[in-house]
């Protein structure tokens, strides 16, 4: 399958970033350029939004060819694609009166280019020094003044599984997903990774089996069973290495080069 391949897509957290250095290694590095110089475009597919990239994306010698942000709910290439998906505002409006009802609650709203706190508090700081420098800035909003006047794409609270399921039962067409076990993103129950890697290969006139995907966490898990290729990080949690057609090294023993080598691509 390694010659049919035309694009890679990455998740950031954990899979081109480690969690111990807080940097894309090397090989990682040196890999995204090899690819690039053999045909095949990368996409960052990250549950990030795109005002949370730049952290990351900045320290990178890279030009990526597109990115599916937002856990596939906002979609660009840099030939012209733009795609937004964002939560129904209805549903928006049923979490966010949820939210001011658990004042111990906080929670991250997401907008096409900007992102913002609902309140601060121990855990949040805890969770955010833990992604070191590759934590975005945190700023502290009102939904209430917000949500009204511009799009919401995705809402993570820190609550627990079953308290995710609750808030996600109560609105019309919302699914949580994690890539951390303290919070989770709410999005739309029709996107998700997967949706905006289709959207990304419609618009190259390529099938799924055209994509190798990257990830780590439980949010990856769609997009890794929707690729042709989907390879999960030696690092990764247990449901993404469930569903991968292959396990790699960590991130940080240059398992994303030695996945592609495994397969023929590099």
């Amino acid at each position: 399958m390694g010659s049919d391949i035309r694009a890679a897509f990455f998740d950031i957290d954990g899979t081109l970033t480690s969690f111990v250095t807080h940097v894309v290694p090397q090989s990682a590095i040196d890999a995204l350029h090899a690819l690039q110089e053999n045909g095949v475009k990368v996409f960052i597919c990250s549950g990030r939004a795109p005002s949370y990239m730049g952290v990351v994306l900045d320290t990178i010698p890279v030009r990526f060819d597109g990115i599916v942000g937002l856990n596939g709910q906002y979609c660009t290439t840099r030939d012209g694609l733009s795609y937004q998906h964002p939560i129904d505002q209805a549903d928006v409006e049923i979490i966010t009166s949820w939210l001011e009802e658990h004042t111990d609650v906080i929670a991250n709203y997401a907008e096409s280019d900007y992102g913002y706190f609902n309140r601060t508090n121990a855990t949040l700081e805890s969770t955010w020094n833990s992604l070191g420098k590759t934590a975005p800035k945190i700023d502290i909003c009102d939904p209430l003044q917000r949500i009204g006047d511009h799009r919401t794409f995705q809402i993570s609270p820190y609550v627990d599984e079953a308290t995710e399921a609750e808030i996600a039962g109560m609105c019309g067409n919302v699914r949580g997903v994690r890539w951390h076990p303290a919070f989770t993103d709410l999005i739309p129950a029709d996107g998700g990774k997967a949706a905006g890697m289709r959207v990304v290969l419609d618009h190259f006139g390529w099938t799924k089996d055209n994509a190798i995907a990257f990830g780590d966490g439980g949010n990856d898990v769609d997009m890794l069973r929707y690729a042709g290729i989907g390879v999960a990080m030696g690092n990764a949690t247990d449901e993404p290495k469930s569903v991968a057609d292959y396990v790699t090294d960590n991130v940080d023993d240059a398992g994303i080069a030695n996945a592609l080598k495994h397969f023929g691509i590099l």
